[in-house]
Parts: C-alpha cells; structure tokens; sequence
C-alpha cells in the first residue's frame, strides 16, 4: 500500500504542483482520527511553500480520484488521513488467509547464515535463573531469524575447565564416598553442583582455621590446603593426567546429562557444541601474529596487551606473561573457528549485560585484526531478572536453580487455575499437562515480552494471569478461539470477496497484515518483545472484535463465512508466534 501511495503521491505532486519529491513519510493514523494510513504533509513543505491543510487536502482529492484502494480523507493540521477501501483488505486477506506459516520466509540460496550462541553455562552447578533468561532469549532470536528467512545455527560453549570445575571434583574425591547421579537420584548437574557448595564451605573452614593460627585473610585464602590441592588438580589436568581427565570427563558427563534434561523441560535445542576443554588454547597463534603487525605489545615482563585508548576504552591484556590464554585470548580464536566451520554472515552472542565492555574490546580487536566479519559481531545484551523479596529462594538463599523455578510456575499455574474454576472436568494427566503449558507460557512471555536490554523483576503470581499482557491471557483467546472453529458447522472455505466490513474487523484485519513486517522487525532488532508485544495488540483486537460483532451468531452467511475465516487465521498467527517464543498453546482451556 505504501508503495502504492508513494508513486501516487509523486504523480500528484507533478501534475498539481510541477515538482519532484524524494520521498513520502508515512505512520500509523492516531486512534482518535478517522484513517488507515497517515501522510505527514509538513514533509513536503520543503519542496512546496504554502498552507499544510490546503496541500494534505489537494494531495487527498487527487489520490481519492487516481488510487482505486483511497475512498475517502481527512486532514488534521498537517496530516493526510487515508482511509484504504474494504474491498483492498478483504483483496489482501483472500491472498494470505490459506497461506501456511504465513509471514515466515525461507531462506535465499546461497545465502551466508547467521550463529546465534547462548546458554554457554559452567559444568560444575546446575543452571539458574539467569541461564533461563538467556537461553529464552538467544533460543528466541534464533527462531525469529529463522522465520526472517535466514539460515541459522543454534550454539553453545560450554566452559567445562578451570580452577572451579577442580573445585567440584576435589570435594567430590574428599567428600563423595562414590555417590553418582544413579545412587542419589539427584539429576547430575545438581549433584555436581552439591560438591562445588561442599568444597566452599571446606575452604571458608580452612581459611577462618588459618587465621585464628595467626594468618592474615589475604594469607589465608591464597594457602588454604583445598584451595591449593584443587589448583594442582588444574595443573595435572592441563597435563593430561590420566586419573583426572577420567574423573573430569566422568563427572562433566554427569553435568551434561542434567543439563539436557533441563534443556528438554525449557524447549530450547542446539544444533553444535563448543568446549572451551578445545578452545582454551585457541588464539594464542593469532596474538603472536597480531604482535608481529603491530596490532598489540609486549611489556616488560613478557605480557601482551592491546592499547584501545583511541577509541575511548583502556589498555587489555591478551596473553599474560607466563604465556598462557586469558578469555580474551580465547573468544579471539573461537569466534574466528566459527568463521571456519560456517559460512557466516552474522554471529550473536547471548551474554548478560555485565559483559558490555568486554564484547565492545572483542569486537574492536577482531576488527582491527583485519577480520571483515567483526563488523557483523553483535551482542545480545540483557539484564538481569530479579524476584520478589521472599519468592523462590534457593536452599543457599543466593540463587534459583532454573528446574526448581519450572516446576513452581507449574504448581502456581495450577493454584491460579483451580481458584479460577478454570480446567474442570478434564482428566488429572491432561490438567497436570495444561498446568505445565500454562506456566511455562506464563514464565517465557513475561521474561520475552521486555526488551532484552531492561532489567525484569519477575513474578510468578502475576505472570499466570489470565487477563492482561500474559502469556496466559494469550493462550486463553487462542483456545476460545479453536472452540469457536470446533463448532462451525459449516463450510468456511469458500472465498468471499464482496463484503462490508465492520470497523474491528478492519483493524483486526491491519493487525493480521503486519505480522510478516514484525518479524522482519523482531529479526533485524533481535528483539523478542517485538513479537509479543505484537501479539498482545493482535489479541486485544480479536477480543474486541469478539465482543462486538456475532460470528457465528451471523445471520449473513457471507459474515458468518469471512469472520469465521479471520478468527482462524488469527489463531494460526498467534500460534506461529507464540512458536518464535518457544511457547506452546492449547487448544482447551
């Protein structure tokens, strides 16, 4: 339509006023106006002196007389409000009303894809509440540029070395008596995760012993004897050493097992894991030849740094003095692996805002490496979520394990819902699996519809609620919405193409028509929210339009027929979003 109206537009100008335009602004007509489309006419002063009303309103009688779509206009200051025809719409509808996975678009041949990495959590805890806001965003953005029409591969690095992963398997050695996953019945991660606790708590033992002995707390955190033993752990492990290699790879098995479940239980996937077990060495190669360029420096002591103080940051070391990586080191030589192993376009990275800086001073380095790609790094920052004072505290009172937190949205979806007398009469196994959609759709969408950048104070309470912006409220409509097809005894199929249509089925009908641009949007912006929030208002208006006018109470069948037609394909829409977002919908409720 826009297009349609700029060419018009144009035409007009030439004719009415002898004169080119560049362009044409256009926005959405304010609600308290008469309109579909808006044209900013103080744009065109510009090219035309004269008064805003008396141009809107010549551009408006030469587009009502010129563009078929145009039956009628007003003007407000200096706005063109367009009015676009019934027949334009209902046209519009009967192209994408039978189009499957409408507003989806496949990829193009040939075309570079596009990484998104997320999760990319420690093995020696189970994940939390962070991590679920992580991987539904990363897991998100993912679908969405799927769906944009871009070929897209789902990562992880999974940091599976160091000092913290000794940690867990040392107390495990002391502490453990051969306790496994099988013998505990404790998920792997969680156990694992036990022993990282365990050996905390050993090693503030050991540190107040050492200063009651005289020790100063610096003195004594550096010689605790389990701190020390967990470090040789490191360095045997580095070597190579049989015995531990084997426990390591034992228990990270244990991890990844734990993991997967909650992987499974979250919807999330993956289609490639990295270890940083294989890439720790990476880069090391790469900063020898970037100091060869002049790229970095040597200190004295045999370091090497990147002075960045010309683009505003600080000094960064990329190899430390006894030559070993640090994470800068590292992420340099995966992120140039990935540009190996794929033919990428764009890699985004899932990472907490706490690590803006960082990911700024990567992608400067890889640039000024002389790696065309770094301009097409991007990092997905979010903040953080918090809860309510008091709600779903872990057993440590610090953080909230993300398989605790799941089934807690189950069990409060359950609450909610039997308060509500809602899901009665259906057998326990289908209400035990509707409360789990619920509160999973309840968590995600809550967590999804803020943009990833602010930080979320989430309550589960108010998450499941089945009125206002909740994943609930959405699901519900979509249900109300299959009963009302169930019950359709009729032939709704047909194609009607002469109808007038009534004000909500118009602005239904423009809501429907803008799902393929909001996922373009929501692709281009890596922006969930985008999608929510767009199925919120679609929703708002389908209620609207439910409230108002009969459907299948229509005493026109060509009515019964078309409105019939928008409900189902408004449901399709709300699924295929709500599929972006990783949530399920029910078709009861």
């Amino acid at each position: 339509m826009q297009n349609i109206l700029e060419t018009a537009i144009k035409a007009g100008f030439k004719e009415i006023y002898k004169t080119d335009i560049e362009s044409v602004e256009f926005q959405a007509t304010r609600k308290d106006f008469e309109g579909d489309i808006t044209i900013v006419v103080f744009a065109f002063l510009r090219f035309v002196k004269g008064n805003p009303v008396e141009i809107g309103t010549q551009i408006g009688e030469y587009l009502k007389e010129n563009v078929d779509e145009v039956s009628d206009f007003n003007v407000v200051k200096g706005f063109l409000n367009l009015v676009i025809s019934d027949s334009y719409f209902v046209s519009n509808f009967n192209t994408i009303k039978n189009t499957k996975e409408f507003g989806f678009s496949s990829p193009k041949a040939n075309e570079k894809a596009v990484m998104v990495e997320y999760s990319s959590p420690n093995t020696n805890k189970p994940l939390h509440l962070g991590h679920i806001r992580n991987n539904l965003l990363g897991y998100s953005v993912a679908e969405i540029m799927k769906a944009s029409g871009k070929k897209v591969y789902k990562t992880q690095i999974i940091n599976d070395r160091g000092i913290h992963i000794c940690k867990s398997m040392l107390a495990w050695q002391r502490f453990g008596n051969g306790e496994t996953p099988e013998s505990t019945g404790l998920k792997g991660d969680k156990l694992v995760g036990n022993y990282y606790v365990a050996f905390d708590k050993a090693y503030k033992k050991e540190i107040a012993q050492l200063i009651a002995e005289g020790k100063t707390e610096e003195e004594a955190k550096k010689q605790a004897p389990i701190l020390l033993e967990a470090q040789q752990m490191l360095l045997k492990w580095e070597a190579g050493d049989e015995a531990v290699v084997k426990l390591w790879k034992t228990m990270n098995q244990w991890v990844y097992e734990g993991f997967d479940q909650t992987y499974k239980e979250l919807g999330v996937d993956f289609d490639k894991n990295y270890y940083e077990s294989n890439t720790y060495l990476l880069g090391k190669d790469v900063v020898a030849d970037g100091l060869k360029k002049g790229v970095f420096y040597k200190k004295e002591d045999g370091s090497v740094w990147i002075d960045l103080t010309d683009e505003g940051l600080d000094e960064k070391i990329v190899l430390r003095s006894d030559g070993t990586a640090v994470y800068m080191t590292q992420d340099i030589g995966t992120a140039i692996e990935r540009f190996k192993d794929f033919d990428l376009d764009e890699l985004v990275y899932t990472v907490g805002n706490e690590q803006d800086y960082h990911f700024k001073v990567l992608f400067l380095i890889l640039e000024k490496l002389g790696f065309d790609w770094a301009k097409n790094l991007y990092h997905l920052s979010y903040g953080m979520v918090d809860l309510p004072s008091g709600k779903m505290k872990s057993r440590e009172g610090t953080v909230v394990d993300a398989d605790d937190l799941m089934i807690e949205m189950t069990n409060t979806a359950r609450e909610i819902s039997q308060e509500l007398g809602k899901l009665e009469g259906y057998k326990i196994e289908e209400r035990e699996e509707l409360y789990k959609t619920i509160g999973l759709g309840a968590l995600k969408y809550y967590i999804l519809k803020v943009d990833p950048k602010k930080r979320i104070l989430f309550d589960p309470e108010e998450s499941v609620d089945f009125a206002g912006n909740t994943g609930p409220f959405i699901q519900y409509t979509y249900a109300r919405i299959q009963s009302i097809l169930r019950k359709a005894d009729f032939d709704y199929s047909i194609e009607i193409t002469d109808i007038e249509l009534h004000s909500k089925e118009k602005e239904l009908m423009k809501q429907v028509l803008l799902f393929p641009e909001t996922i373009q949007s929501a692709a281009n912006n890596h922006s969930p929210a985008l999608i929510a929030n767009y199925t919120y208002e679609l929703v708002k208006l389908y209620n609207s339009f439910y409230q108002t006018v009969p459907i299948l109470g229509c005493e026109d069948l060509n009515e019964k027929i078309f409105r019939t037609q928008l409900s189902s394909k408004v449901s399709e829409i709300i699924k295929s979003a709500f599929k972006l977002l990783g949530i399920n919908v029910p078709s009861r409720m």
